[in-house]
């Protein structure tokens, strides 16, 4: 039988990083094979990662991959100012802050829309190769958006290159922790959270500085460095779980025996399980946090300009994003921890708390008098954006199971990915069409509003569903086969010692 290790679970200690949280749910690369080892009495031994050793220059890595990665993500609104200025000059184009949020958007919203696919390279051809892929990839968005001042160029050399990229580069770097760890995979995913806000958070503040020193074409050459210095850490994500011949070979004789339409059906549903969309809980979830993310970006897109243009603040500006980026990673650090001590699906109403007062804050945006109010509320922006995505993983755990988690994770990045791509480009639209930023907030306030109230809903739902099971079977079985403690099962750890 071929083993899988379940990626999700690097998240589902609560310390991985999102968007987002997490991000994170898709299924193990080169450690998608894993094996075991046979003991001279032909029995197998389940591997155990080594805890540490090189596994903590993997953790740098990781950490230099979230910090970098999202760093730039985070810190679009100062692109964004930078690009405006750039097609200022001369265009009078009324729908230009529309536009240009455009530019943003897709980036971001490719992370999340990649993941599935990612899911499906890093299962076959490994973590190491489809980082350093990704990174390369990145790399080249990111410097060839230094050659060009067109917008619509501008659209696919970050917007999609590079966000495309950071997706293919991102997500092996949480794999991969697996394969090192598992008794202190929350230590190591603590680290790569904490390690990586030593690049995000300052990264504003360095490129508010930079941008009017050396320009944004030359920033973005900058920036890229940053992508070809992970291409170099991806090849550290060496894999040393042994593969399983023996189920590899057992796989070749089944499929040996079918018809080749009978093989491209079986691979098809391998890597597109769609069993899950089945369970009702999982789908009103789904629906809840896709919903909930539509106004998600506004902040990071447009604090910077908001404050430019209300209180003339063009000196500090690049501290609301320091701060969001900072409480942001305090909010991930520890939301793991009250998660683990939260049962069952009672967590999702962490998730609701958050994304209630999110939405509430961003709606009070407009009604700050001063500068420092609006400071204080993005201190309050971070930490729920810490809280909503680091306990996205252990819920998908709580749903649907281990063996299903990584794909279900994987598909709600995807579903994540049109609203998170729309909502800026409407924040910027509302702009151009009121002319200030107002209406802007409190659109985005609405979504993460109704989506807290979908969500709430859900625990409900799941223990109607359970004594209706209850009273059919007779039997008092808690979802033992659909949901798992929070951290059974890590990441690089056989799906034979979960004793499915």
């Amino acid at each position: 039988m071929e083993q899988r290790d379940e990626k999700g679970p690097a998240a589902a200690v609560g310390e991985g990083e999102p968007p987002a949280g997490a991000g994170t749910g898709t299924s193990s690369g080169t450690g998608a094979e894993t094996g075991t080892e046979q003991e001279p009495s032909g029995t197998a031994a389940p591997f155990q990662p080594p805890e540490g050793g090189f596994g903590w220059v993997v953790v740098f890595a990781a950490a230099w991959c979230n910090g970098s990665i999202f760093g730039i993500h985070n810190s679009f609104g100062i692109l964004y100012m930078m690009l405006q200025s750039d097609l200022g000059e001369g265009n009078k184009d009324p729908a230009l802050e529309f536009k240009t949020a455009w530019v943003g958007s897709l980036a971001m919203g490719m992370i999340f829309f990649c993941s599935p696919i990612v899911s499906i390279f890093t299962d076959r051809i490994g973590c190491r190769t489809t980082a350093a892929t990704g990174a390369a990839i990145a790399f080249i968005g990111l410097l060839s958006s230094s050659f060009t001042k067109s917008l619509e160029v501008r659209y696919f050399t970050y917007g999609i290159l590079f966000g495309c990229g950071s997706s293919f580069a991102f997500q092996p770097s949480l794999v991969i922790l697996g394969h090192y760890f598992k008794r202190r995979l929350g230590l190591a995913n603590g680290i790569v959270a904490g390690g990586s806000c030593l690049i995000s958070v300052p990264l504003p503040f360095f490129l508010k500085i930079v941008g009017e020193a050396i320009g944004l074409a030359h920033t973005f050459q900058v920036l890229s460095a940053l992508m070809l210095i992970q291409i170099f850490l991806s090849m550290t994500y060496r894999p040393i779980l042994p593969p399983s011949c023996d189920s590899r070979q057992d796989g070749q004789d089944k499929l040996g025996s079918r018809s080749v339409r009978q093989q491209c059906w079986s691979q098809t549903r391998k890597y597109f399980n769609l069993r899950i969309f089945r369970r009702k809980t999982y789908r009103i979830w789904a629906f809840g946090i896709a919903t909930a993310v539509l106004g998600y970006l506004v902040p990071y897109m447009n604090l910077v300009k908001y404050v430019e243009k209300r209180f003339q603040e063009t000196k500090k500006d690049w501290i609301l994003l320091v701060c969001l980026g900072a409480m942001s990673g305090l909010g991930r650090l520890i939301a793991g921890r009250i998660g683990d001590c939260i049962p069952g699906l009672k967590k999702i109403y962490l998730q609701v708390a958050s994304f209630m007062l999110l939405g509430i804050l961003c709606m009070m945006i407009p009604q700050c008098q001063g500068f420092e109010g609006v400071i204080v509320i993005c201190l309050f922006l971070g930490l729920c954006d810490g809280f909503f995505t680091t306990i996205m993983a252990p819920i998908a755990f709580e749903l649907v199971g281990p063996m299903q988690a990584s794909q279900a994770i994987g598909y709600l990045m995807g579903l994540m990915a049109v609203p998170m791509t729309a909502g800026t480009p409407i924040a910027g639209y509302l702009n151009d069409y009121f002319g200030n930023y107002d209406a802007a907030f409190y659109f985005a306030g609405v979504p993460p509003i109704i989506g807290s109230l979908v969500l709430s809903v859900v625990p409900l739902i799941h223990q109607r569903m359970l004594k209706k099971q209850r009273l059919d079977s007779g039997k008092d079985k808690m979802l033992s086969s659909e949901a798992v403690v929070n951290g059974e099962l890590l990441p690089g750890c056989p799906a034979s010692e979960a004793h499915m």
